[in-house]
Formats: C-alpha cells, structure tokens, sequence
C-alpha cells in the first residue's frame, strides 16, 4: 500500500502533548499504525509523553532537533533515527533555525 502524504491534509496541532508552539502532520492511522509525516517550525515541540501502549520510531528528514528520552538529552540530524519503546518516555524539540521535518511510525501494541 503506498501512502502519499502530500495526498493527506495536514493538520496543524498547538501544544502537542503539552509542548509550544504547533506540530504541523500529514497522518495516516489505522487500528495498528499511525505513519506520520510530521513538522516542527523554529521553537516548536512536542511535549513529553510516555508511549503506554505503543512505540515510536522517529527518522529525520531535515533540520535539526533535540530528543529528550528518559534521562538523555540528544540532538537528531538528518539521517537519525530515534526509537521510544513501550513504557519509555520522550520529547522533541526544533531548536534550529528551519523547520524539522521528520517521518514517525506509532505501532500500537494492545488493543
């Protein structure tokens, strides 16, 4: 199945899970995946959250941005890929000067 996020129309969330300023997302979701292609402008976040039911992977398209995930702190570049499992808790921050633009897929694991 090819899912064509520029097809998809993006929704524009303020304060994320608690975070600043608006996550800008094309979202695909079923009862299994959410596939997102997500945007964080300049001083945007997403707040942090813990994944009780599922995970998230996080690849970085472009820009920089700044993970913090249990008790770390680490800056992403194009090309990382971050991984929050199940139980595990995080944030992503866009303290750059473009817009961090990155792919996330949220399995679901209890129903």
């Amino acid at each position: 199945m090819k899912i064509l996020f520029d097809t998809i129309a993006e929704s524009a969330i303020k304060n994320f899970k608690g975070g600043e300023g608006t996550f800008h997302v094309h979202m695909f979701q079923d009862m299994n995946n959410k596939i997102m292609k997500g945007r964080l402008v300049p001083g945007s976040s997403i707040g942090t959250h813990t994944h009780e039911t599922n995970s998230e992977i996080i690849y970085v398209l472009s820009g920089v941005g700044t993970m913090e995930y249990e008790d770390t702190k680490e800056k992403l570049y194009p090309g990382d890929c971050h991984y929050c499992p199940q139980g595990a808790t995080h944030s992503l921050s866009n303290e750059g000067a473009e817009d961090l633009i990155f792919f996330a897929v949220v399995p679901e694991h209890e129903h």
